[in-house]
Protein backbone atom coordinates (compact mmCIF):
# COMPACT_ATOMS: atom_id res chain seq x y z
CA UNK A 1 0.00 0.00 0.00
CA UNK A 2 1.22 3.58 -0.66
CA UNK A 3 3.50 5.08 2.28
CA UNK A 4 2.22 6.90 5.31
CA UNK A 5 2.19 10.89 5.13
CA UNK A 6 4.07 12.68 7.49
CA UNK A 7 3.44 14.00 11.22
CA UNK A 8 2.27 17.47 11.30
CA UNK A 9 -0.42 20.15 13.09
CA UNK A 10 -3.79 19.63 11.74
CA UNK A 11 -4.47 21.73 8.91
CA UNK A 12 -7.10 24.27 9.02
CA UNK A 13 -10.70 23.30 7.14
CA UNK A 14 -10.74 26.27 5.00
CA UNK A 15 -7.33 25.88 3.71
CA UNK A 16 -6.13 29.52 5.21
CA UNK A 17 -2.22 30.21 4.98
CA UNK A 18 -0.63 32.82 8.09
CA UNK A 19 -0.15 36.29 6.59
CA UNK A 20 3.71 35.18 6.73
CA UNK A 21 3.52 32.80 4.12
CA UNK A 22 1.29 34.94 1.74
CA UNK A 23 4.16 37.76 2.28
CA UNK A 24 6.25 37.97 -0.88
CA UNK A 25 3.75 35.62 -3.02
CA UNK A 26 4.41 36.59 -6.43
CA UNK A 27 8.46 37.42 -5.71
CA UNK A 28 9.09 33.44 -5.65
CA UNK A 29 8.46 31.24 -8.60
CA UNK A 30 5.01 29.47 -8.47
CA UNK A 31 3.98 25.93 -10.27
CA UNK A 32 0.98 23.85 -10.03
CA UNK A 33 1.33 20.08 -9.53
CA UNK A 34 -1.61 17.72 -10.64
CA UNK A 35 -1.50 14.47 -8.50
CA UNK A 36 -3.38 11.31 -10.08
CA UNK A 37 -3.76 8.72 -8.79
CA UNK A 38 -4.39 6.17 -11.22
CA UNK A 39 -2.43 3.45 -12.82
CA UNK A 40 -3.66 0.51 -14.37
CA UNK A 41 -1.26 -2.09 -12.57
CA UNK A 42 0.79 -1.22 -9.46
CA UNK A 43 4.65 -1.62 -10.06
CA UNK A 44 6.52 -3.77 -7.66
CA UNK A 45 8.93 -0.84 -6.54
CA UNK A 46 6.55 2.16 -6.32
CA UNK A 47 5.42 3.41 -3.17
CA UNK A 48 3.98 6.15 -4.76
CA UNK A 49 0.36 7.51 -3.74
CA UNK A 50 -1.29 5.40 -6.40
CA UNK A 51 -4.19 3.23 -7.21
CA UNK A 52 -5.78 0.28 -9.58
CA UNK A 53 -9.20 -0.09 -10.75
CA UNK A 54 -9.76 -3.07 -8.48
CA UNK A 55 -8.30 -1.27 -5.66
CA UNK A 56 -10.68 1.38 -5.41
CA UNK A 57 -14.07 -0.58 -6.63
CA UNK A 58 -16.38 1.96 -7.13
CA UNK A 59 -15.63 4.77 -4.36
CA UNK A 60 -13.69 6.67 -6.98
CA UNK A 61 -12.74 7.34 -10.53
CA UNK A 62 -11.57 10.21 -13.10
CA UNK A 63 -15.27 12.04 -13.22
CA UNK A 64 -14.87 12.36 -8.99
CA UNK A 65 -11.44 12.79 -9.01
CA UNK A 66 -11.49 15.52 -11.71
CA UNK A 67 -14.16 17.11 -10.04
CA UNK A 68 -12.65 17.65 -6.11
CA UNK A 69 -9.68 18.91 -8.77
CA UNK A 70 -11.38 21.58 -10.03
CA UNK A 71 -12.52 22.45 -6.47
CA UNK A 72 -9.45 22.28 -4.81
CA UNK A 73 -7.81 24.34 -7.67
CA UNK A 74 -10.45 27.11 -6.83
CA UNK A 75 -9.99 27.09 -3.21
CA UNK A 76 -6.21 27.59 -4.21
CA UNK A 77 -7.23 30.94 -5.60
CA UNK A 78 -8.85 32.14 -2.64
CA UNK A 79 -6.28 30.88 -0.06
CA UNK A 80 -3.72 33.41 -1.87
CA UNK A 81 -5.84 35.56 -2.80
CA UNK A 82 -6.45 36.82 0.89
CA UNK A 83 -3.22 38.09 1.19
CA UNK A 84 -4.47 41.03 -0.22
CA UNK A 85 -1.91 40.55 -3.20
CA UNK A 86 -2.93 39.24 -6.66
CA UNK A 87 -2.67 35.47 -7.15
CA UNK A 88 0.54 34.70 -9.27
CA UNK A 89 0.13 32.73 -12.69
CA UNK A 90 1.36 29.23 -12.74
CA UNK A 91 4.55 29.65 -14.37
CA UNK A 92 5.06 25.86 -14.36
CA UNK A 93 2.41 22.90 -14.41
CA UNK A 94 3.24 19.59 -14.05
CA UNK A 95 0.67 16.39 -13.80
CA UNK A 96 2.33 13.65 -12.65
CA UNK A 97 1.05 10.83 -10.51
CA UNK A 98 0.08 7.89 -11.16
CA UNK A 99 -0.41 7.61 -14.82
CA UNK A 100 -1.57 10.67 -15.90
CA UNK A 101 -2.18 9.61 -19.52
CA UNK A 102 -4.60 7.11 -18.55
CA UNK A 103 -6.62 10.03 -18.71
CA UNK A 104 -6.59 10.55 -22.12
CA UNK A 105 -5.64 13.63 -23.88
CA UNK A 106 -9.46 14.53 -23.53
CA UNK A 107 -9.20 14.86 -20.05
CA UNK A 108 -5.94 16.07 -19.80
CA UNK A 109 -6.99 19.39 -21.47
CA UNK A 110 -9.29 19.41 -19.11
CA UNK A 111 -7.10 19.38 -16.36
CA UNK A 112 -4.73 22.16 -17.72
CA UNK A 113 -8.51 24.35 -18.15
CA UNK A 114 -8.89 23.72 -14.68
CA UNK A 115 -5.72 25.74 -13.76
CA UNK A 116 -6.31 28.16 -15.98
CA UNK A 117 -9.47 29.21 -14.75
CA UNK A 118 -8.00 29.15 -11.13
CA UNK A 119 -4.77 30.73 -11.15
CA UNK A 120 -4.00 31.08 -14.75
CA UNK A 121 -1.39 30.29 -16.76
CA UNK A 122 1.68 32.67 -17.34
CA UNK A 123 2.89 33.65 -20.83
CA UNK A 124 5.20 30.80 -21.93
CA UNK A 125 5.11 28.59 -19.17
CA UNK A 126 5.90 25.03 -18.93
CA UNK A 127 3.29 22.45 -18.85
CA UNK A 128 4.53 19.03 -18.45
CA UNK A 129 3.30 15.25 -17.92
CA UNK A 130 3.72 12.00 -17.05
CA UNK A 131 3.04 9.34 -19.44
CA UNK A 132 3.32 5.22 -19.44
CA UNK A 133 4.35 4.58 -23.10
CA UNK A 134 1.83 1.79 -23.17
CA UNK A 135 -1.30 4.42 -22.79
CA UNK A 136 -0.26 6.98 -25.53
CA UNK A 137 -0.48 7.26 -29.19
CA UNK A 138 0.45 9.58 -32.28
CA UNK A 139 -3.15 11.16 -31.52
CA UNK A 140 -2.96 11.13 -27.56
CA UNK A 141 0.37 13.32 -28.02
CA UNK A 142 -1.52 15.35 -30.60
CA UNK A 143 -4.40 15.44 -28.61
CA UNK A 144 -2.35 17.58 -25.14
CA UNK A 145 0.09 19.44 -27.54
CA UNK A 146 -3.46 21.24 -28.64
CA UNK A 147 -4.28 21.49 -25.35
CA UNK A 148 -1.23 23.16 -24.39
CA UNK A 149 1.26 20.93 -23.23
CA UNK A 150 4.50 21.73 -23.39
CA UNK A 151 6.52 18.57 -22.00
CA UNK A 152 6.21 15.13 -21.75
CA UNK A 153 7.90 13.09 -19.52
CA UNK A 154 7.70 8.84 -20.60
CA UNK A 155 8.76 6.03 -17.93
CA UNK A 156 11.48 3.77 -19.68
CA UNK A 157 13.00 2.40 -17.10
CA UNK A 158 14.89 0.05 -18.87
CA UNK A 159 15.49 -1.10 -22.61
CA UNK A 160 15.84 -5.00 -20.93
CA UNK A 161 12.89 -6.91 -20.92
CA UNK A 162 14.07 -9.25 -18.15
CA UNK A 163 14.98 -5.66 -15.71
CA UNK A 164 11.31 -4.41 -16.66
CA UNK A 165 10.02 -8.00 -15.57
CA UNK A 166 11.63 -7.65 -12.34
CA UNK A 167 10.48 -4.01 -11.97
CA UNK A 168 6.90 -5.30 -12.41
CA UNK A 169 6.79 -2.72 -15.17
CA UNK A 170 4.51 -3.64 -18.12
CA UNK A 171 5.69 -2.09 -21.43
CA UNK A 172 7.59 -3.12 -23.76
CA UNK A 173 11.36 -2.01 -24.02
CA UNK A 174 10.81 -0.49 -27.49
CA UNK A 175 7.65 1.23 -26.72
CA UNK A 176 9.23 4.06 -24.90
CA UNK A 177 11.21 4.70 -27.80
CA UNK A 178 9.02 4.64 -30.05
CA UNK A 179 6.45 6.97 -27.89
CA UNK A 180 9.24 9.61 -28.13
CA UNK A 181 9.25 9.74 -31.39
CA UNK A 182 5.62 10.31 -31.86
CA UNK A 183 5.73 12.85 -29.17
CA UNK A 184 8.57 14.35 -31.35
CA UNK A 185 6.50 14.14 -34.23
CA UNK A 186 3.37 16.03 -32.25
CA UNK A 187 5.70 18.82 -31.52
CA UNK A 188 6.89 18.38 -28.81
CA UNK A 189 10.08 20.00 -28.38
CA UNK A 190 10.98 18.81 -24.76
CA UNK A 191 10.61 15.13 -24.17
CA UNK A 192 12.17 13.23 -21.41
CA UNK A 193 12.63 9.82 -20.47
CA UNK A 194 13.19 8.18 -17.36
CA UNK A 195 15.62 5.61 -16.44
CA UNK A 196 16.09 3.07 -12.99
CA UNK A 197 19.76 1.87 -12.28
CA UNK A 198 20.66 -1.03 -10.38
CA UNK A 199 17.83 -3.13 -10.62
CA UNK A 200 18.68 -6.64 -9.55
CA UNK A 201 19.77 -8.71 -12.43
CA UNK A 202 20.62 -5.87 -14.78
CA UNK A 203 24.31 -5.84 -15.89
CA UNK A 204 26.54 -2.98 -17.28
CA UNK A 205 25.77 -4.26 -20.73
CA UNK A 206 21.49 -3.61 -19.93
CA UNK A 207 22.63 -0.54 -18.82
CA UNK A 208 24.44 0.55 -21.85
CA UNK A 209 21.60 -1.16 -23.97
CA UNK A 210 19.22 1.58 -22.69
CA UNK A 211 21.62 4.32 -22.75
CA UNK A 212 21.61 3.24 -26.66
CA UNK A 213 18.14 3.22 -26.76
CA UNK A 214 17.73 6.81 -25.36
CA UNK A 215 20.05 8.17 -27.62
CA UNK A 216 18.35 6.85 -30.54
CA UNK A 217 15.09 8.43 -29.06
CA UNK A 218 16.44 12.00 -29.62
CA UNK A 219 15.07 13.29 -26.40
CA UNK A 220 16.47 16.09 -25.11
CA UNK A 221 16.09 15.53 -21.22
CA UNK A 222 17.41 12.63 -19.29
CA UNK A 223 16.05 11.66 -15.61
CA UNK A 224 18.02 8.76 -13.83
CA UNK A 225 17.36 6.88 -10.51
CA UNK A 226 19.19 3.93 -8.19
CA UNK A 227 16.41 1.83 -7.49
CA UNK A 228 15.52 2.22 -3.97
CA UNK A 229 13.16 -0.31 -1.61
CA UNK A 230 10.92 1.05 -0.31
CA UNK A 231 9.40 -0.46 2.85
CA UNK A 232 6.11 -1.86 2.03
CA UNK A 233 6.28 -2.42 -1.60
CA UNK A 234 6.04 -5.83 -3.12
CA UNK A 235 9.87 -5.66 -4.37
CA UNK A 236 10.87 -5.18 -0.20
CA UNK A 237 8.76 -8.35 0.54
CA UNK A 238 10.67 -10.15 -2.18
CA UNK A 239 14.08 -9.00 -0.94
CA UNK A 240 13.14 -9.51 2.69
CA UNK A 241 12.22 -13.27 1.71
CA UNK A 242 15.46 -13.76 -0.23
CA UNK A 243 14.08 -13.77 -3.81
CA UNK A 244 15.89 -10.77 -4.53
CA UNK A 245 19.21 -9.16 -3.43
CA UNK A 246 19.37 -5.34 -1.93
CA UNK A 247 20.66 -3.04 -4.63
CA UNK A 248 24.36 -2.86 -4.30
CA UNK A 249 25.87 0.44 -3.36
CA UNK A 250 28.77 -0.01 -5.31
CA UNK A 251 27.16 -1.61 -8.07
CA UNK A 252 25.23 2.01 -7.92
CA UNK A 253 28.07 3.91 -8.28
CA UNK A 254 29.34 2.02 -11.05
CA UNK A 255 26.39 2.52 -12.73
CA UNK A 256 25.93 5.67 -12.18
CA UNK A 257 29.65 7.01 -13.45
CA UNK A 258 28.33 4.90 -16.83
CA UNK A 259 25.06 6.41 -17.02
CA UNK A 260 27.00 10.03 -16.80
CA UNK A 261 29.41 9.11 -19.05
CA UNK A 262 27.36 8.01 -21.71
CA UNK A 263 25.05 11.23 -21.56
CA UNK A 264 27.68 13.69 -20.92
CA UNK A 265 29.65 12.51 -23.97
CA UNK A 266 26.47 12.59 -26.08
CA UNK A 267 25.61 16.28 -25.62
CA UNK A 268 23.33 15.76 -21.90
CA UNK A 269 25.08 17.81 -19.27
CA UNK A 270 23.73 17.19 -15.48
CA UNK A 271 22.15 20.09 -13.82
CA UNK A 272 21.09 18.20 -10.95
CA UNK A 273 22.37 15.15 -9.77
CA UNK A 274 20.12 12.77 -11.18
CA UNK A 275 18.80 14.99 -13.90
CA UNK A 276 21.08 15.57 -17.99
CA UNK A 277 20.11 18.11 -20.43
CA UNK A 278 20.49 19.22 -23.38
CA UNK A 279 20.70 22.91 -22.89
CA UNK A 280 19.50 25.11 -20.57
CA UNK A 281 16.06 25.85 -22.05
CA UNK A 282 15.48 21.46 -22.02
CA UNK A 283 15.86 21.77 -18.08
CA UNK A 284 12.66 21.14 -16.30
CA UNK A 285 11.71 24.21 -14.62
CA UNK A 286 9.31 23.03 -12.96
CA UNK A 287 11.62 20.60 -10.73
CA UNK A 288 13.94 23.50 -10.66
CA UNK A 289 11.48 25.53 -8.65
CA UNK A 290 10.88 23.25 -6.09
CA UNK A 291 14.83 22.66 -5.67
CA UNK A 292 15.62 26.54 -5.36
CA UNK A 293 12.59 26.93 -3.22
CA UNK A 294 9.70 28.11 -5.28
CA UNK A 295 6.37 28.22 -4.12
CA UNK A 296 3.92 25.43 -5.65
CA UNK A 297 -0.02 24.20 -4.84
CA UNK A 298 -0.21 20.60 -4.77
CA UNK A 299 -3.23 19.35 -5.96
CA UNK A 300 -5.03 16.04 -5.95
CA UNK A 301 -4.94 13.33 -3.74
CA UNK A 302 -2.08 13.07 -1.18
CA UNK A 303 -0.49 15.99 -3.35
CA UNK A 304 2.33 17.86 -0.83
CA UNK A 305 2.09 21.86 -1.13
CA UNK A 306 4.71 24.62 -0.46
CA UNK A 307 3.72 28.32 -0.18
CA UNK A 308 6.12 30.83 1.81
CA UNK A 309 7.88 28.03 4.40
CA UNK A 310 4.23 26.53 4.92
CA UNK A 311 4.09 22.97 3.80
CA UNK A 312 1.08 21.15 3.47
CA UNK A 313 -0.15 17.51 2.05
CA UNK A 314 -3.47 15.76 0.94
CA UNK A 315 -5.36 13.02 2.34
CA UNK A 316 -4.59 10.35 0.47
CA UNK A 317 -7.68 8.18 -1.00
CA UNK A 318 -8.95 9.83 -4.10
CA UNK A 319 -12.89 8.98 -2.16
CA UNK A 320 -12.02 11.06 0.84
CA UNK A 321 -10.57 13.55 -0.96
CA UNK A 322 -13.42 14.04 -3.43
CA UNK A 323 -15.70 14.09 -0.37
CA UNK A 324 -14.28 16.67 1.67
CA UNK A 325 -13.90 19.37 -1.09
CA UNK A 326 -17.97 18.17 -2.23
CA UNK A 327 -18.50 19.92 1.40
CA UNK A 328 -16.39 22.73 0.63
CA UNK A 329 -13.83 21.62 3.30
CA UNK A 330 -9.99 22.19 2.16
CA UNK A 331 -8.21 18.33 1.76
CA UNK A 332 -5.35 19.36 3.39
CA UNK A 333 -4.32 16.50 6.33
CA UNK A 334 -1.71 18.38 7.97
CA UNK A 335 0.87 20.91 7.61
CA UNK A 336 4.16 22.01 9.45
CA UNK A 337 5.30 26.05 9.40
CA UNK A 338 8.83 25.92 8.68
CA UNK A 339 10.97 28.72 10.67
CA UNK A 340 14.31 30.15 9.66
CA UNK A 341 16.25 27.30 10.53
CA UNK A 342 13.98 24.95 8.66
CA UNK A 343 14.47 26.61 5.91
CA UNK A 344 18.28 27.13 5.54
CA UNK A 345 18.44 22.81 6.11
CA UNK A 346 16.21 22.22 3.41
CA UNK A 347 17.91 24.61 1.45
CA UNK A 348 21.35 23.30 1.76
CA UNK A 349 20.24 20.20 1.13
CA UNK A 350 18.07 20.81 -2.19
CA UNK A 351 20.59 23.60 -3.72
CA UNK A 352 23.75 21.37 -3.30
CA UNK A 353 22.44 18.87 -5.47
CA UNK A 354 22.02 21.10 -8.42
CA UNK A 355 25.74 21.71 -10.68
CA UNK A 356 25.43 25.51 -9.62
CA UNK A 357 25.82 24.84 -6.27
CA UNK A 358 25.13 26.38 -2.88
CA UNK A 359 26.44 29.33 -2.04
CA UNK A 360 28.46 29.33 0.97
CA UNK A 361 26.85 31.90 3.09
CA UNK A 362 24.18 29.71 3.23
CA UNK A 363 25.80 27.63 5.79
CA UNK A 364 26.71 28.19 9.39
CA UNK A 365 30.20 28.50 10.54
CA UNK A 366 30.29 25.00 11.56
CA UNK A 367 29.39 24.00 8.02
CA UNK A 368 31.68 26.47 6.42
CA UNK A 369 34.38 24.56 8.19
CA UNK A 370 32.84 21.16 6.92
CA UNK A 371 32.77 22.86 3.68
CA UNK A 372 36.62 22.92 3.30
CA UNK A 373 37.00 19.75 4.63
CA UNK A 374 35.09 18.68 1.70
CA UNK A 375 37.24 20.29 -0.71
CA UNK A 376 40.12 18.44 0.52
CA UNK A 377 38.74 14.90 1.06
CA UNK A 378 37.53 16.14 -3.01
CA UNK A 379 33.72 16.38 -1.98
CA UNK A 380 33.25 19.68 -3.56
CA UNK A 381 35.04 21.39 -6.29
CA UNK A 382 38.04 23.65 -4.79
CA UNK A 383 37.28 26.79 -7.49
CA UNK A 384 34.09 27.17 -6.44
CA UNK A 385 34.61 27.38 -3.15
CA UNK A 386 37.60 30.39 -3.72
CA UNK A 387 34.52 31.97 -4.99
CA UNK A 388 32.50 31.07 -2.02
CA UNK A 389 30.20 28.09 -3.89
CA UNK A 390 29.64 24.84 -2.48
CA UNK A 391 29.95 22.70 -5.81
CA UNK A 392 29.86 18.97 -6.03
CA UNK A 393 32.66 17.23 -7.44
CA UNK A 394 32.08 14.41 -9.71
CA UNK A 395 32.75 11.60 -6.75
CA UNK A 396 30.70 14.22 -4.60
CA UNK A 397 27.28 13.75 -6.70
CA UNK A 398 28.05 9.94 -5.56
CA UNK A 399 27.90 10.63 -2.19
CA UNK A 400 26.08 13.92 -1.84
CA UNK A 401 23.67 12.21 1.03
CA UNK A 402 26.69 12.07 2.98
CA UNK A 403 28.36 15.92 1.52
CA UNK A 404 25.09 17.49 2.69
CA UNK A 405 24.80 15.68 5.97
CA UNK A 406 28.13 16.85 6.58
CA UNK A 407 27.39 20.54 5.79
CA UNK A 408 23.81 20.67 8.09
CA UNK A 409 24.95 19.01 11.36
Amino acid sequence: MPSQPPPGEPAPRDGALPPSALAGLGSRPFGVYVHVPFCATRCGYCDFNTYTADELGSSAGFGSWLEGLRAELDLGARVLAAGGEPVPAAGTVFAGGGTPSLLGAERLGEVLDAVRSSFGLADGAEVTTESNPESTSPEFFEGIAAAGYTRVSLGMQSAAQHVLRVLERRHTPGRAVEAAREARAAGFGHVNLDLIYGTPGETDDDLRASLDAVLEAGVDHVSAYSLIVEDGTAMARKVRRGDLPMPDEDVLADRYELLDGVLGGAGLHWYEVSNWARDDAARCMHNIGYWRGGDWWGAGPGAHSHVGGVRWWNVKHPARYSALLAEGASPALAREVLDAEDQRIERVMLELRLASGLPLAVLDEAGRLAAKEAVADGLLRADALAADRCVLTDRGRLLADGVIQRLIT
